[in-house]
């Protein structure tokens, strides 16, 4: 993709006159109107309809690695110009905007105007992410926990049923994990629990949600995934745990897991009626000798 302007500014520190101009009072509005969220989407959906009547263009594209968020908006096309955002040394991510035609030198000028006014909005914006998934994340693994599922959960939910979209979730409990704690002792535990949290992030897709549902139980949410598809994965998951390296926790460790396979079936079935299928196959999978995967 040609790029009209890349990394041609590093946006930091923006100031206002105290006698704002047409120019500057746009800027004070655009301000105003990127000041009602806090949510990323959200501000960088605004931030591109606002600049719309300034430069058009046809979608968007923002990054931050250091959150490891990726945001896309409308279309994707052959010209962009790309910018790296940065406030007060906080790095803050890259945008970059995309359409069909060139950017004019004026139509540039013009963005990077408007860029100032996105940057405390977007700091503000990074802040309250970041304080959302500490809440959201739990510290061992690394991997959403209890309080994350019941919201996601409901949302995943309502979304299959009212796409008509397959749902499935995976709940997964470790084989004997007490007895690894009273043998290894609880740091190796910890440290166990860190390690299937890594491999099943490995294994999963971008879109599949973990979560730490108990002591040593995680349940992943299988968004758009049939009961058949969510087999084959969970499958793979306890392949890949059995085939650890746990050398590096203790010598002679041997992990193992019981998954359950629960898929929305019926219309009316709610959140808690999947979870209890997906429980009542996790106690199947270990009643037939645990390392085995059974379906609801």
């Amino acid at each position: 993709m040609p790029q009209d302007r890349a990394n041609l500014a590093v946006i930091t520190n923006p100031a206002y006159d105290k006698h704002p101009d047409r120019e500057q009072s746009r800027q004070f509005q655009l301000i105003e109107v990127l000041q009602t969220t806090l949510i990323l989407d959200q501000l960088l959906q605004l931030f591109s309809r606002e600049v719309q009547s300034v430069v058009p263009h046809d979608g968007f594209r923002y990054g931050n690695p250091l959150l490891g968020v990726e945001i896309q908006g409308g279309e994707r096309a052959p010209h962009s110009c790309h910018y790296t955002l940065v406030l007060e040394e906080q790095k803050l991510g890259e945008l970059t905007l995309m359409r069909r035609k060139r950017f004019s030198e004026g139509e540039l000028g013009q963005l990077e105007n408007q860029l100032c006014c996105l940057l405390y909005p977007l700091r503000n914006a990074v802040l309250y992410y970041q304080a959302l998934q500490s809440a959201y994340t739990d510290p061992l693994t690394q991997v959403y926990n209890r309080t994350a599922l019941d919201s996601t959960f409901q949302r995943e939910w309502k979304l299959a049923q009212r796409q008509r979209a397959p749902l499935s979730i995976l709940l997964l409990d470790i084989d004997h994990f007490k007895k690894i704690n009273d043998t290894f002792g609880h740091t190796a535990g910890d440290s166990a629990l860190a390690k299937i949290a890594h491999a099943l992030r490995q294994t999963v897709r971008a879109s599949d949600m973990i979560f730490r549902y108990g002591g040593e139980e995680f349940l992943i949410l299988l968004s758009n995934t049939s009961g058949e598809g969510a087999q084959l994965l969970a499958e793979r998951i306890r392949t890949r745990i059995r085939d650890m390296d746990c050398s590096d926790i203790a010598p002679n460790l041997r992990i193992t897991t019981s998954i359950g396979v629960a898929t929305l079936s019926h219309p009316e079935d709610t959140p808690l009626q999947l979870l209890k299928r997906a429980d009542d196959a996790l106690y199947q999978a270990k009643r037939q000798g645990r390392d085995s995967v059974a379906v609801a």
